[in-house]
């Protein structure tokens, strides 16, 4: 057998050659507003930055941070996207992509087309750059990089202002249309509390909300001028909040608050913000203030919330504005899509993979928003009997009594997944679990167990499976958490196993034929979610949306892909897939009556009106730069 190294995967094929050429904007176009200056905004900054006197005063308050501006600057001097790849090739060049991104931070401030032509450009140097992987440390030390205006932060502190903290964000970075109406499609909102795997980075991680908009515009074509990332602060753990013990809040450059998050009990035992809860929360208060400004087809994306907040937050708000959690949802969507990918496999000629999932058994290792996403999906869209679910906690395989009073869940969310009656065999041991369930899939998303799919458990997967192909997942990130590779999938299975990554992973040629693993991340889904979601004007994003993403991934599926064994399409197919998704979402949302505006008949004039509102960057240079062959690393398109 041969080992591959991961391509430099996902690229955007003919579809993002065709948006280069299309420069028209989500709507009628909406031009750059002019500036009037930084020191206009003090309501919508970090509460340090305000205090000392806005930006510009921020900035030069500390010496190493005035002088990264100073040294910034005078680095990022392209005005084409040619001088800026030549630029910012030679920064990455010296081997660490923080100086990188930090460059690419600068060029959005002062030229955002070329930022995003640049981007479109060349997407498989550049992601990786402003998003996963590099956005995680890039948060670590944001304010330690010089402060720019891009995104709105609203403090605990302007509790009944929001309206007005929104307000003069507004109008300082967007602009109106003919009746004097804001112009904002998408917000992404995060409240810093669990980011990636980093944990509590508060209002230094206002990184994540800005990368997840970038990815908007260049995997789907939202219009950046129309975006918002947002920053609320309702305080931020100590060192011992985060992951990495970094010292954050109590840094002297945290811009936010300094002040612990103020939590509480939920009726469920968990311990939740008590600022997002009850009436009038900070929560409530945000989101009846966007759609009161910007109206009520404003997408307001929850994003990296801790998961005791998460689900019931969802739940609390999912039906009275447009909203959805790409944490929990995104990344179930994406889960089953790379579940139905694998009956794809095992049948390639299957027309109704819906009716094939219904017949599977599955365990899900890990019972956190991403695990527990899945199994609601496939309960309550796809139909799968819930005596054929399974999830574990750290406590083994979840159960309840028969009347629910006691068991080893731990939240009304694991419960409702519980197994009736104690387990006869040890629920901690996976082998023992696979051999007495007897999984067509396992999928694992524990983020802190790695290697644990051993070989062993492997072994097991196949004896239960007889003469089937299981399906073994490994979700985790980073690569470091994945709970097997892929090398070790096929090499312990003989190619029988199917698997998928939450990941980058090795292709493996074994036996004259070559196994390239499906990364299985969110960005096949939430970028088109989005997408049509905003452009039929939906007025509610039901799960349902979401079952449909899942099946317009799967049936993206090419013969290419099914002989290469991926259950999700390959990366370079991202765009298209993405306009799959959108129209699929379109589709159902006029299907149910959710749409406000309809964009065609049929798939094929949805398709049509989709390409045709793709926003692109007024700028030369990007069409000549694209290569159809190039390939962009899996690993920058996390979410």
């Amino acid at each position: 057998s041969a080992v591959k190294r991961p391509h430099n995967f996902i690229i955007f094929g003919p579809l993002l050659a065709e948006c280069q050429t299309a420069l028209h904007p989500i709507f009628p176009a909406s031009p750059q507003p002019t500036m009037a200056g930084t020191t206009l905004r003090t309501l919508s900054l970090p509460q340090s930055v305000a205090d000392v006197g806005g930006i510009d005063a921020w900035n030069a308050s500390n010496d190493d941070v005035s002088r990264l501006l100073r040294m910034l600057g005078h680095i990022c001097t392209a005005s084409s996207v040619n001088e800026a790849l030549a630029e910012v090739k030679a920064i990455m060049s010296m081997g660490h992509n923080l100086w990188a991104y930090a460059y690419m931070r600068m060029l959005y401030n002062k030229n955002m087309d070329v930022f995003y032509g640049a981007l479109l450009a060349e997407p498989q140097l550049l992601l990786p750059v402003v998003y996963t992987p590099t956005v995680g440390e890039a948060c670590q030390k944001f304010g330690k990089m010089p402060f720019y205006r891009r995104g709105c932060y609203l403090s605990i502190r302007d509790r009944g202002s929001f309206r007005k903290v929104l307000e003069e964000y507004a109008s300082a970075e967007l602009a109106k249309d003919e009746h004097g109406k804001y112009l904002c499609d998408c917000i992404v909102f995060s409240d810093g509390g669990r980011i990636l795997g980093l944990g509590d980075l508060g209002c230094w991680g206002m990184g994540i909300p800005i990368g997840k908009l970038d990815l908007y515009t260049v995997c789907a074509g939202i219009n950046p001028h129309r975006t918002v990332p947002v920053i609320l602060d309702a305080g931020c753990s100590d060192a011992s909040g985060n992951t990495d013990r970094v010292l954050v809040r109590d840094s002297e450059l945290y811009t936010g608050s300094k002040h612990a998050r103020i939590m509480r009990k939920s009726t469920a035992g968990t311990d939740v913000n008590s600022a997002f809860f009850g009436e009038g929360s900070m929560i409530e208060e945000f989101m009846q203030a966007a759609t009161d400004i910007f109206g009520k087809h404003c997408l307001l994306q929850f994003e990296d919330f801790n998961s005791n907040d998460a689900f019931p937050l969802l739940a609390e708000y999912r039906n009275r504005f447009l909203t959805y959690n790409d944490d929990i949802q995104g990344t179930a969507a994406v889960t089953v899509a790379g579940l139905l990918g694998a009956i794809k496999l095992r049948k390639p000629m299957c027309t109704d993979l819906i009716s094939e999932l219904r017949r599977e058994t599955f365990l899900f290792h890990g019972a956190g928003s991403a695990n527990i996403g899945a199994l609601l999906l496939l309960a309550n869209e796809a139909g799968v009997p819930r005596s054929q679910l399974f999830v574990t906690n750290s406590r083994g395989i979840i159960w309840k009594s028969e009347d629910g009073s006691e068991g080893s869940f731990r939240n009304d969310e694991q419960k409702a997944f519980a197994q009736v009656g104690k387990p006869t065999f040890d629920g901690k041991d996976l082998v023992a679990a696979v051999e007495h369930i007897k999984p067509t899939s396992i999928i694992g998303a524990v983020g802190r167990d790695p290697g644990c799919f051993s070989k062993e458990v492997v072994q097991a997967m196949l004896r239960v499976n007889d003469t089937s192909r299981p399906g073994i997942y490994a979700l985790s990130n980073p690569k470091t958490q994945a709970e097997i590779t892929s090398v070790d999938c096929w090499t312990w299975s003989a190619g029988k196993a199917i698997y998928g990554s939450g990941t980058g992973m090795e292709s493996l040629e074994l036996e004259d034929k070559m196994f390239c693993p499906g990364q299985v991340n969110n960005v096949y889904i939430f970028p088109g979610m989005s997408m049509g979601a905003v452009c039929c004007k939906a007025s509610t994003i039901p799960e349902r949306f979401f079952m449909v993403a899942a099946e317009a991934v799967a049936n993206s599926l090419d013969a290419e892909d099914l002989k290469t064994d991926r259950v999700v399409p390959h990366p370079n197919k991202i765009r298209s897939v993405g306009l799959n998704v959108a129209a699929a979402v379109v589709c159902e949302a006029q299907k149910m009556g959710l749409a406000s505006k309809t964009l065609g008949k049929d798939a094929s004039e949805i398709k049509e009106a989709l390409q045709g509102l793709m926003w692109s960057p007024e700028t030369s240079g990007v069409q000549e730069k694209i290569a159809p062959d190039d390939f962009v690393d899996s690993r920058a398109i996390g979410a």
